[in-house]
């Protein structure tokens, strides 16, 4: 048995984790460090030595239910002291240490303050404990400062082992687009891209673990490289570097689909929109915020687009790529936003009849532009209607789409079981139930398997595998 496993022996630990695709690779990569130094997964919070929060700040309601989650942690901090609590993500920010004691005066029974995507300090803590091999976390911290590092033992946590079918590979760490209403740069720090050759050898060594899907992250992903060019080549570098990126991912073998995100319409080029169409392993599926409907709203923002610019946008990317959906994001109620400029959002989205929309109420973020100089003018009651408003309309929108489907057959990645069946998405990123034939007892677990769909509704399809 190897050192580290032996002074970890009968340590556990419990993530708890809330917010973006980021924060979720953060902490798949968490847990493999920390399972690396020894340590093993626990079911709950109140079975573990090490209870981590990975939090998220992007709109109030993540917040609260972070700080809802954090407070619960006290009573059990209380009865055990020697449980060391830590406090992750977006909530702590780039700036941990200067966060760090006011954090502490509100949260007086967290042990540790870590800023998102550096769990170097907790491996540090778990030395000075005695509760990890003090060489062997020299070994691991150092690559584990940033996770830009991503150094190359990276294996997949004991309870995902066999079990993971679609992993986040982050390209772009942290933004520097600053949109008015954003509080990603100042909580995760400018754009940072990874070298290409770090990203295609994680994405092989997941592959190699059974990942079936990977999914490129950023923040603004079609910004991937801009950042690592020499300054004059950076604002139209041609090619587009994702594109360069994709082919090479593209390549690995064992590998069955890739997906990135997040774009932005004043970034997505054409040569990423036909990189697209002609990778066969590059899912057919885009996500791209619009956020509003209305020129001055977006301006307002600091989209750096019109309206017409992203209606052209996707006509685009429909002619170009067969079978495309498309995804957005929108926030209601932002600054301002007048019933007029509303119903221009609402018209875009009827016109548009995009394939899936998230829809936020606008709340005002520290430190961002849009929170110190416009006041959050539109009262809750109203934003909330303008949320509903929305989201009936994409409801009945996507309830229309995914209709046409029913008696069609398409494939579907399957990624888990759940009350007897089947689930999985198709390239489209659409959600889908199946169960097998009768008599048909098989392992599905992370193939491709084809689906005749024989239900659909607005937010998944069912169907029976062939």
């Amino acid at each position: 048995m190897c050192v580290a496993c032996r002074v970890g022996m009968g340590r556990r630990y419990f993530l708890w984790t809330i917010g973006c695709q980021m924060n979720e690779a953060d902490s798949l990569r968490l847990a493999s460090l920390l399972e690396r130094v020894g340590l093993l997964p626990a079911e709950r919070a109140e079975g573990a030595d090490v209870v981590v929060l990975n939090t998220c700040v992007v709109r109030q309601s993540a917040e609260d239910k972070a700080l809802g989650r954090l407070s619960s942690l006290r009573p059990l901090k209380a009865r055990r002291p020697d449980v060391l609590v830590a406090l992750m993500g977006c909530l702590v920010g780039i700036e941990a240490e200067e966060a760090a004691a006011s954090l502490h005066a509100r949260f007086p029974w967290v042990d540790l303050f870590l800023p998102p995507s550096e769990p170097g300090g907790l491996l540090d803590a778990l030395a000075e404990r005695g509760w990890a091999d003090e060489g062997q976390v020299l070994q691991v911290a150092e690559a584990a400062r940033r996770l830009a590092a991503h150094d190359d033992g990276l294996l997949l946590p004991q309870e995902a082992r066999g079990r993971t079918v679609c992993a986040y590979v982050p390209a772009v760490l942290g933004c520097s687009n600053t949109c008015s209403y954003c509080v990603i740069p100042y909580r995760r720090g400018p754009e940072r891209s990874r070298p290409a050759e770090d990203i295609v050898a994680e994405a092989e060594r997941l592959v190699r673990q059974g990942v079936k899907e990977i999914t490129l992250l950023g923040q603004i992903v079609d910004r991937y490289g801009y950042d690592l060019l020499p300054p004059a080549a950076r604002r139209r570098a041609q090619p587009t570097p994702l594109v360069a990126l994709l082919e090479r991912v593209s390549a690995l073998e064992g590998l069955e689909r890739i997906r990135f995100l997040t774009s932005h319409p004043a970034w997505m080029r054409d040569d990423l929109i036909e990189a697209v169409a002609r990778l066969p392993r590059v899912c057919e599926h885009i996500e791209l915020p619009v956020q509003a409907g209305d020129d001055e709203v977006l301006a307002r923002m600091r989209r750096g687009y019109r309206a017409d610019d992203y209606r052209r946008l996707v006509a685009r990317i429909r002619e170009r790529i067969a079978g495309v959906s498309i995804a957005t994001d929108v926030i209601v109620g932002f600054p301002g936003e007048t019933e007029a400029q509303f119903q221009r959002t609402f018209d875009l989205l009827a016109e548009l009849r995009l394939d899936k929309a998230h829809i936020a109420r606008y709340s005002p973020r520290p430190q961002t532009l849009a929170a110190r100089r416009y006041p959050d003018d539109v009262p809750l009651a109203e934003k909330e209607r303008r949320r509903k408003a929305l989201d009936d309309l994409q409801a009945q929108i996507v309830g229309e789409l995914n209709a046409r489907l029913v008696g069609q057959t398409v494939e579907v990645l399957v990624e888990g079981r759940k009350k007897g069946r089947w689930w999985g998405r198709t390239r489209s990123d659409r959600l889908v139930f199946f169960a097998d034939a009768e008599g048909a007892a098989r392992d599905r677990l992370g193939q491709l398997a084809q689906v005749r769909i024989t239900w659909a509704g607005p937010w998944s399809l069912v169907g029976t595998g062939l």
